[in-house]
């Protein structure tokens, strides 16, 4: 497994997740959801929440996980180490959420589901997304559309984001997030094979029937499936189905025979082969914000950096008074 001593989420954040962040912060009611996101949403009830109703992993508590997950976090050089739960539920899922005290949640499926190498790649995916600091953003999505939901017009005035733009600005950007997860989890594994693997068995894994599963097919059948877009009727239906147009919900991820094409695309870059020579950006100093002045003049990365010392000091204007 290789190790990335330094490493910046810049360095491995996949552009369409950049672009659809900064289209989502450009999105009318993005500033209000966040100021009222601050207000009235606290991480420590979750955090007790997850206590109270799930087994925390530890050195003797689940310690093949443990050891398993203190690999990866050393993989990616993340501090301080997140909690990580595992939650009793035969649904094959993960999540990580939080910024101040960020977690991660396994559930019981998907633990009996995948082996070790695909419960490592699962780890360092959702690790991905703490480190990019995707975690906040998809909290603070789900609380907005929840709010919303619950409470229409009444929600502390974002009950019609839904209809601005906003939760669908949401979504989009967090379906792109995931290709960024996915690139964390080849960076620790370094190999496309047991991630790819991973997806598969996600979508349609069966332990009784796993043997019989191919990840060639697998990826021939993304290739296929890449090949339906060159019918413009299907890229519509594609785009209903993503967002919910036929009835169903909006969905949070990418379909899963999307995300092997990315990640191979990646995996033969100069991109990826210069990041595993050491060649990649490094944070900047602990608990600083990083800020890529590539391409900047001097003149804009000061003003940046003004804005972001503006955010912080409103953020904890805020926060004083709770």
């Amino acid at each position: 497994m290789a190790t990335y001593p330094g490493l910046s989420s810049e360095a491995f954040r996949h552009p369409l997740d950049r672009q659809a962040e900064q289209t989502l912060r450009s999105v009318p009611g993005f500033d209000l959801v966040a100021r009222k996101f601050v207000e009235f949403v606290y991480e420590r009830p979750q955090l007790v929440y997850l206590m109270a109703n799930n087994i925390r992993v530890g050195p003797r508590q689940y310690s093949t996980l443990y050891g398993i997950f203190r690999e990866c976090v050393r993989d990616l050089d993340i501090s301080p180490e997140p909690a990580l739960f595992v939650n009793q539920d035969p649904a094959v899922n993960s999540y990580s959420l939080g910024k101040e005290n960020p977690y991660m949640v396994i559930n019981t499926g998907l633990l009996d589901l995948l082996k070790e190498d695909e419960i490592r790649t699962v780890i360092a995916h959702e690790l991905g997304h703490i480190k990019c600091g995707h975690s906040i953003l998809t909290q603070m999505g789900i609380w907005a559309m929840n709010t919303a939901s619950a409470l229409g017009e009444m929600t502390f005035g974002i009950g019609n984001l839904v209809s601005s733009g906003l939760i669908y600005a949401f979504y989009e950007w967090r379906r792109k997030a995931e290709l960024s997860a996915d690139r964390a989890a080849l960076l620790v594994m370094d190999n496309t094979e047991p991630v790819i693997r991973t997806m598969m068995k996600v979508a349609g894994g069966s332990s009784k029937y796993a043997h019989e599963c191919s990840v060639q097919e697998f990826i021939k059948q993304s290739e296929e499936y890449r090949q339906m877009d060159q019918d413009g009727l299907n890229q519509v239906y594609k785009f209903l189905l993503y967002n919910g147009g036929q009835g169903g919900n909006i969905l949070s991820h990418p379909f899963p025979v999307e995300r092997p094409h990315y990640l191979q695309e990646w995996a033969n870059s100069e991109e990826y082969s210069e990041i595993r020579r050491g060649n990649y950006q490094k944070m900047l100093e602990e608990n600083s914000v990083e800020v890529n002045a590539q391409g900047h003049s001097p003149q804009e990365s000061a003003s940046l950096r003004r804005e972001i010392d503006e955010l912080q000091r409103e953020i904890d204007r805020l926060k004083s008074q709770r």
